[in-house]
Protein backbone atom coordinates (compact mmCIF):
# COMPACT_ATOMS: atom_id res chain seq x y z
CA UNK A 1 0.00 0.00 0.00
CA UNK A 2 1.09 3.20 -0.44
CA UNK A 3 -0.60 4.96 2.32
CA UNK A 4 2.29 4.17 3.86
CA UNK A 5 4.89 5.88 2.29
CA UNK A 6 2.46 9.34 2.18
CA UNK A 7 1.49 9.17 6.24
CA UNK A 8 2.22 12.96 6.84
CA UNK A 9 0.99 14.49 3.59
CA UNK A 10 -2.14 12.65 4.20
CA UNK A 11 -2.69 13.40 7.47
CA UNK A 12 -2.05 16.92 6.61
CA UNK A 13 -4.69 16.79 3.98
CA UNK A 14 -6.85 15.26 6.39
CA UNK A 15 -6.16 18.19 8.83
CA UNK A 16 -7.20 20.63 6.26
CA UNK A 17 -10.68 19.25 5.26
CA UNK A 18 -11.62 18.71 8.58
CA UNK A 19 -10.60 22.37 9.02
CA UNK A 20 -12.57 23.03 5.98
CA UNK A 21 -15.67 21.41 6.82
CA UNK A 22 -15.75 21.51 10.80
CA UNK A 23 -13.72 19.69 13.06
CA UNK A 24 -17.15 18.76 15.33
CA UNK A 25 -19.04 17.60 11.56
CA UNK A 26 -20.99 14.17 11.85
CA UNK A 27 -20.11 10.79 10.98
CA UNK A 28 -21.33 7.72 10.14
CA UNK A 29 -20.11 4.29 10.39
CA UNK A 30 -21.84 1.27 9.07
CA UNK A 31 -20.01 -2.66 8.87
CA UNK A 32 -20.23 -4.63 6.47
CA UNK A 33 -18.46 -8.11 5.60
CA UNK A 34 -15.78 -7.25 8.33
CA UNK A 35 -15.16 -3.82 6.61
CA UNK A 36 -15.71 -0.24 8.34
CA UNK A 37 -16.71 2.76 6.26
CA UNK A 38 -17.26 6.11 7.42
CA UNK A 39 -19.53 8.62 5.62
CA UNK A 40 -19.35 12.26 6.29
CA UNK A 41 -23.35 13.36 7.63
CA UNK A 42 -24.43 16.15 4.72
CA UNK A 43 -26.75 17.70 7.29
CA UNK A 44 -25.01 19.85 9.76
CA UNK A 45 -26.14 18.60 13.00
CA UNK A 46 -23.86 21.44 15.11
CA UNK A 47 -25.28 24.35 13.14
CA UNK A 48 -29.08 23.04 13.64
CA UNK A 49 -28.18 22.70 17.17
CA UNK A 50 -27.53 25.98 17.14
CA UNK A 51 -30.69 26.66 15.72
CA UNK A 52 -32.57 24.76 18.50
CA UNK A 53 -30.62 26.61 21.12
CA UNK A 54 -31.39 30.24 19.63
CA UNK A 55 -35.23 28.74 19.39
CA UNK A 56 -35.33 28.01 23.12
CA UNK A 57 -33.43 31.38 24.36
CA UNK A 58 -36.72 32.95 23.47
CA UNK A 59 -38.73 31.12 26.03
CA UNK A 60 -42.30 29.93 26.00
CA UNK A 61 -43.82 30.33 22.76
CA UNK A 62 -47.51 29.80 22.98
CA UNK A 63 -49.76 30.68 20.34
CA UNK A 64 -50.23 34.30 20.17
CA UNK A 65 -47.35 34.90 22.92
CA UNK A 66 -44.73 37.38 22.62
CA UNK A 67 -42.27 34.61 22.22
CA UNK A 68 -44.51 33.12 19.28
CA UNK A 69 -44.36 36.64 17.80
CA UNK A 70 -40.73 37.11 17.95
CA UNK A 71 -39.80 33.46 16.72
CA UNK A 72 -41.97 34.10 13.91
CA UNK A 73 -39.85 37.17 12.68
CA UNK A 74 -36.77 35.14 13.40
CA UNK A 75 -38.28 32.06 11.16
CA UNK A 76 -39.54 34.75 8.64
CA UNK A 77 -36.06 36.15 8.28
CA UNK A 78 -34.26 32.58 8.08
CA UNK A 79 -35.76 31.34 5.63
CA UNK A 80 -36.18 34.30 3.19
CA UNK A 81 -32.82 34.89 3.15
CA UNK A 82 -31.85 31.45 2.30
CA UNK A 83 -34.17 31.58 -0.87
CA UNK A 84 -37.61 30.46 0.49
CA UNK A 85 -40.51 32.19 -0.35
CA UNK A 86 -42.77 32.84 3.11
CA UNK A 87 -46.09 33.40 3.77
CA UNK A 88 -48.39 33.40 6.66
CA UNK A 89 -52.06 31.54 6.74
CA UNK A 90 -54.04 33.50 9.61
CA UNK A 91 -57.24 33.11 11.70
CA UNK A 92 -58.34 33.34 14.57
CA UNK A 93 -59.97 31.36 17.74
CA UNK A 94 -61.29 32.21 21.38
CA UNK A 95 -58.69 31.33 24.06
CA UNK A 96 -59.77 28.66 26.06
CA UNK A 97 -59.25 30.72 29.59
CA UNK A 98 -60.15 34.57 29.10
CA UNK A 99 -62.29 34.16 25.89
CA UNK A 100 -60.27 37.00 23.97
CA UNK A 101 -59.29 35.85 20.40
CA UNK A 102 -55.82 34.58 19.55
CA UNK A 103 -54.17 34.84 16.34
CA UNK A 104 -53.18 31.32 14.73
CA UNK A 105 -50.42 32.24 12.38
CA UNK A 106 -49.75 28.80 10.36
CA UNK A 107 -46.22 29.70 8.72
CA UNK A 108 -45.63 28.22 5.42
CA UNK A 109 -42.38 28.52 3.58
CA UNK A 110 -42.01 27.26 -0.58
CA UNK A 111 -39.16 26.01 -2.00
CA UNK A 112 -39.08 25.60 -6.40
CA UNK A 113 -42.54 27.34 -6.11
CA UNK A 114 -42.75 26.62 -10.26
CA UNK A 115 -43.41 22.64 -9.77
CA UNK A 116 -46.86 22.00 -9.04
CA UNK A 117 -46.41 18.70 -7.49
CA UNK A 118 -44.79 19.72 -4.22
CA UNK A 119 -43.91 17.58 -0.73
CA UNK A 120 -45.04 18.92 2.49
CA UNK A 121 -42.50 19.05 5.39
CA UNK A 122 -43.90 20.04 8.55
CA UNK A 123 -43.98 20.59 12.37
CA UNK A 124 -45.26 22.63 15.24
CA UNK A 125 -43.79 25.72 16.46
CA UNK A 126 -46.38 26.73 19.31
CA UNK A 127 -45.31 25.47 22.78
CA UNK A 128 -47.90 24.06 25.08
CA UNK A 129 -49.02 27.04 27.51
CA UNK A 130 -47.54 25.00 30.80
CA UNK A 131 -45.73 22.14 31.73
CA UNK A 132 -48.77 20.45 33.00
CA UNK A 133 -47.31 16.81 33.58
CA UNK A 134 -44.41 18.15 35.75
CA UNK A 135 -44.83 16.54 39.06
CA UNK A 136 -42.83 19.37 41.01
CA UNK A 137 -44.24 22.52 39.22
CA UNK A 138 -47.12 22.19 36.55
CA UNK A 139 -47.33 25.52 35.90
CA UNK A 140 -43.57 26.30 35.55
CA UNK A 141 -41.90 27.43 32.42
CA UNK A 142 -41.65 25.02 29.25
CA UNK A 143 -39.12 25.95 26.65
CA UNK A 144 -40.84 22.75 24.64
CA UNK A 145 -36.72 21.82 23.41
CA UNK A 146 -37.63 18.50 22.00
CA UNK A 147 -41.95 18.95 21.69
CA UNK A 148 -41.70 21.83 19.67
CA UNK A 149 -38.40 23.36 19.20
CA UNK A 150 -36.48 20.04 17.81
CA UNK A 151 -38.67 20.10 14.26
CA UNK A 152 -38.24 24.10 13.66
CA UNK A 153 -34.54 23.34 14.02
CA UNK A 154 -34.75 20.67 11.76
CA UNK A 155 -36.68 22.70 9.17
CA UNK A 156 -34.40 25.71 9.46
CA UNK A 157 -31.37 23.72 9.34
CA UNK A 158 -32.95 21.54 6.03
CA UNK A 159 -33.66 25.28 4.57
CA UNK A 160 -29.96 25.27 3.36
CA UNK A 161 -30.56 22.44 1.42
CA UNK A 162 -33.45 23.29 -0.45
CA UNK A 163 -32.00 25.27 -3.27
CA UNK A 164 -29.98 22.23 -4.45
CA UNK A 165 -32.92 19.88 -4.30
CA UNK A 166 -32.36 18.01 -7.34
CA UNK A 167 -36.49 16.50 -7.75
CA UNK A 168 -39.44 16.91 -10.08
CA UNK A 169 -40.84 17.98 -6.78
CA UNK A 170 -41.50 21.00 -5.34
CA UNK A 171 -41.63 21.01 -1.67
CA UNK A 172 -43.49 23.59 1.01
CA UNK A 173 -42.47 23.68 4.68
CA UNK A 174 -45.33 24.66 7.03
CA UNK A 175 -44.81 25.64 10.31
CA UNK A 176 -48.30 25.12 12.32
CA UNK A 177 -49.50 27.03 14.85
CA UNK A 178 -52.13 25.90 17.99
CA UNK A 179 -50.69 22.46 17.69
CA UNK A 180 -51.94 22.49 21.79
CA UNK A 181 -53.40 25.41 22.73
CA UNK A 182 -54.34 23.51 25.86
CA UNK A 183 -54.52 24.89 29.38
CA UNK A 184 -56.52 22.43 30.78
CA UNK A 185 -56.42 18.65 29.67
CA UNK A 186 -60.08 17.73 30.44
CA UNK A 187 -61.40 21.43 29.04
CA UNK A 188 -59.47 21.46 25.92
CA UNK A 189 -59.97 19.28 23.82
CA UNK A 190 -61.18 21.29 21.18
CA UNK A 191 -57.73 23.53 21.24
CA UNK A 192 -55.45 20.66 19.83
CA UNK A 193 -54.27 20.44 15.77
CA UNK A 194 -55.79 23.92 15.21
CA UNK A 195 -53.38 24.81 12.56
CA UNK A 196 -52.90 21.49 10.73
CA UNK A 197 -57.34 21.12 11.00
CA UNK A 198 -57.02 24.91 9.47
CA UNK A 199 -54.44 23.79 7.06
CA UNK A 200 -56.10 20.54 5.72
CA UNK A 201 -59.54 21.84 5.12
CA UNK A 202 -58.28 25.05 2.92
CA UNK A 203 -56.51 22.67 0.99
CA UNK A 204 -59.41 20.36 1.35
CA UNK A 205 -61.57 22.75 0.05
CA UNK A 206 -59.56 22.55 -3.92
CA UNK A 207 -58.71 25.69 -4.35
CA UNK A 208 -55.35 25.82 -5.44
CA UNK A 209 -53.59 23.56 -8.25
CA UNK A 210 -51.16 22.88 -5.62
CA UNK A 211 -51.02 19.17 -5.33
CA UNK A 212 -49.02 17.30 -2.28
CA UNK A 213 -48.28 13.67 -3.16
CA UNK A 214 -46.55 12.95 0.53
CA UNK A 215 -46.12 14.87 3.90
CA UNK A 216 -43.70 14.21 6.73
CA UNK A 217 -44.43 15.67 10.28
CA UNK A 218 -41.16 16.28 12.43
CA UNK A 219 -42.23 15.92 16.14
CA UNK A 220 -39.99 15.16 18.59
CA UNK A 221 -37.08 13.97 16.60
CA UNK A 222 -34.20 16.08 18.37
CA UNK A 223 -33.83 13.05 21.85
CA UNK A 224 -30.31 12.77 22.32
CA UNK A 225 -30.97 8.82 22.79
CA UNK A 226 -33.22 8.89 19.75
CA UNK A 227 -35.02 5.85 18.64
CA UNK A 228 -37.84 5.87 15.87
CA UNK A 229 -40.68 3.49 15.47
CA UNK A 230 -43.34 3.26 13.11
CA UNK A 231 -46.21 5.06 14.64
CA UNK A 232 -49.75 2.89 14.14
CA UNK A 233 -51.53 6.47 12.35
CA UNK A 234 -48.57 6.65 10.17
CA UNK A 235 -48.51 3.07 9.33
CA UNK A 236 -52.03 3.01 8.74
CA UNK A 237 -52.91 5.42 6.90
CA UNK A 238 -48.98 6.57 5.46
CA UNK A 239 -47.68 3.05 4.69
CA UNK A 240 -45.64 3.82 1.51
CA UNK A 241 -44.09 7.08 2.68
CA UNK A 242 -43.28 5.41 6.26
CA UNK A 243 -41.77 2.16 4.56
CA UNK A 244 -39.89 4.35 2.06
CA UNK A 245 -38.21 6.41 4.96
CA UNK A 246 -37.55 3.46 6.92
CA UNK A 247 -35.68 1.92 3.83
CA UNK A 248 -33.79 4.89 3.63
CA UNK A 249 -32.80 5.10 6.91
CA UNK A 250 -32.00 1.20 6.46
CA UNK A 251 -29.70 1.70 3.43
CA UNK A 252 -27.94 4.51 4.45
CA UNK A 253 -27.16 2.52 8.03
CA UNK A 254 -29.11 5.16 10.21
CA UNK A 255 -29.95 2.47 12.84
CA UNK A 256 -32.30 4.49 15.35
CA UNK A 257 -35.17 4.53 12.91
CA UNK A 258 -36.18 1.10 14.18
CA UNK A 259 -38.63 -0.78 11.68
CA UNK A 260 -41.30 -2.37 13.82
CA UNK A 261 -44.79 -0.38 15.31
CA UNK A 262 -44.82 1.00 19.13
CA UNK A 263 -46.62 4.44 19.45
CA UNK A 264 -50.69 5.50 18.38
CA UNK A 265 -49.97 9.11 18.45
CA UNK A 266 -52.64 11.51 17.85
CA UNK A 267 -50.56 14.58 15.96
CA UNK A 268 -51.07 17.20 13.25
CA UNK A 269 -50.59 14.31 10.82
CA UNK A 270 -54.00 13.11 11.24
CA UNK A 271 -55.58 15.70 9.77
CA UNK A 272 -53.40 15.99 6.67
CA UNK A 273 -53.99 12.45 6.47
CA UNK A 274 -58.28 12.36 6.95
CA UNK A 275 -59.23 15.95 5.86
CA UNK A 276 -56.88 16.79 3.61
CA UNK A 277 -56.14 12.79 2.52
CA UNK A 278 -52.10 13.81 2.16
CA UNK A 279 -50.38 10.60 3.11
CA UNK A 280 -48.71 12.02 6.20
CA UNK A 281 -45.94 10.21 8.19
CA UNK A 282 -45.38 11.35 12.06
CA UNK A 283 -41.67 11.25 12.57
CA UNK A 284 -41.75 11.14 16.78
CA UNK A 285 -39.40 9.71 19.46
CA UNK A 286 -42.37 9.49 21.74
CA UNK A 287 -40.09 7.93 24.63
CA UNK A 288 -38.33 10.84 25.38
CA UNK A 289 -35.40 9.97 26.65
CA UNK A 290 -35.75 6.16 26.32
CA UNK A 291 -38.44 2.88 26.68
CA UNK A 292 -39.50 1.38 29.50
CA UNK A 293 -41.94 1.71 32.08
CA UNK A 294 -40.00 3.02 34.74
CA UNK A 295 -37.91 5.07 32.71
CA UNK A 296 -38.42 9.02 33.50
CA UNK A 297 -40.27 11.05 31.10
CA UNK A 298 -39.46 14.86 29.63
CA UNK A 299 -42.65 15.10 27.84
CA UNK A 300 -44.40 17.86 29.03
CA UNK A 301 -42.49 18.74 32.21
CA UNK A 302 -39.36 21.63 33.01
CA UNK A 303 -36.88 18.90 31.77
CA UNK A 304 -37.59 19.41 27.97
CA UNK A 305 -34.62 21.81 27.46
CA UNK A 306 -31.46 22.03 25.13
CA UNK A 307 -29.08 19.35 27.27
CA UNK A 308 -31.14 16.58 26.50
CA UNK A 309 -31.05 17.23 22.59
CA UNK A 310 -28.54 16.34 20.11
CA UNK A 311 -27.35 17.91 17.00
CA UNK A 312 -26.38 14.26 16.12
CA UNK A 313 -30.10 13.20 16.28
CA UNK A 314 -31.35 16.21 13.94
CA UNK A 315 -28.85 15.35 11.81
CA UNK A 316 -29.33 12.09 11.33
CA UNK A 317 -33.31 12.07 10.80
CA UNK A 318 -32.46 15.44 8.60
CA UNK A 319 -29.93 13.29 6.23
CA UNK A 320 -32.58 10.52 6.05
CA UNK A 321 -35.71 12.58 5.00
CA UNK A 322 -33.21 14.34 2.64
CA UNK A 323 -32.00 10.85 0.80
CA UNK A 324 -35.58 9.86 0.68
CA UNK A 325 -36.64 13.09 -0.94
CA UNK A 326 -33.61 12.66 -3.42
CA UNK A 327 -35.25 9.33 -4.25
CA UNK A 328 -38.61 10.00 -4.78
CA UNK A 329 -40.00 9.69 -8.57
Amino acid sequence: MTARKSTLPTLAVGLAVLLLVGASAYWLTSHSNGQSTARRIPVDGDRAYGYLKEICQIGPRPSGSPGMLQQQRWLTEHFANLGGRVSMQEFSVRHPETGDPVAIKNMLVEWHPERRERILLCAHYDTRPFPDRDRTNPRGVFVGANDGGSGVALLAELAHHMGELNSRYGVDFVLFDGEELVFDESRDKDYYFLGSTHFAQEYARGTSDVRYRAGVLFDMVGDADLQLYYEVFSLRNARDVTLGIWKTAQRLGVDEFKPRSRHEIRDDHLPLNNIAKIPTCDLIDFDYPRPGLRAPSYWHTEQDTVDKCSGESLAKVGWVVLEWLKSLK
